[in-house]
């Protein structure tokens, strides 16, 4: 069964959403990047907006910064290994980041960090599934599929105030907090 394909013009640019009949979320990202295993050709598809209103709805509110958290069914498809990660992705707070060593010592083992990278990289479902929260161990923004302009923007959106630097917590997550 084709999914359905909707393209959504965000504030920070198109975004392709694909659903499945049943309305679960298996994939928001960028039109360049659509994964060949959805469809070869999704200008052939025809977009169900009663399947995507919930998404662009709940899209629109984040980023209008009233939204924190998704509530939307996924459907994400990968190896066991993507869907651990993936799942640890679903954990990091709205404004918080997190770098690829400390999510691969969360995961249990820190010599996975180029496979959580990978994995990373190869996430369906963008912001909903908030890969652009992973950075490098030494604060920098490294690879996003949308490019780092848009990871730096979302980071900016998620921002809580302008002026706004990254402090260590405890829990290995890097919070936005007041610079000194």
């Amino acid at each position: 069964m084709r999914p359905w394909l909707h393209e959504y013009p965000s504030p920070l640019g198109p975004l392709l959403l694909a659903a499945e009949p049943g309305g679960a979320l298996v994939y928001l990202g960028f039109p360049n990047r659509l994964p060949a295993a959805l469809d070869r050709d999704p200008r052939g598809l025809t977009p169900d907006p009663a399947v995507m209103d919930p998404v662009v709805a709940q899209l629109e509110a984040y980023f209008r910064g009233e939204r924190r958290v998704f509530d939307l069914p996924l459907a994400l498809r990968g190896t066991p290994f993507q869907l651990r990660v993936w799942a640890e992705l679903l954990r990091i707070p709205y404004g918080a980041t997190i770098s690829y060593g400390e999510l691969a010592r969360q995961l249990g083992d820190p010599n996975l960090t180029r496979a959580v990278g990978a994995a990373n990289g190869a996430n369906p479902v963008s912001i909903i599934v908030p890969c652009h929260r992973v950075i490098g161990a030494d604060g920098s923004l490294t690879g996003y599929g949308g490019g780092l302009e848009m990871k730096r923007r979302l980071l900016a959106l998620e921002r809580p105030q302008s002026g706004m630097l990254f402090t260590e917590e405890g829990d290995g997550f890097h919070v936005f907090g007041e610079g000194k």
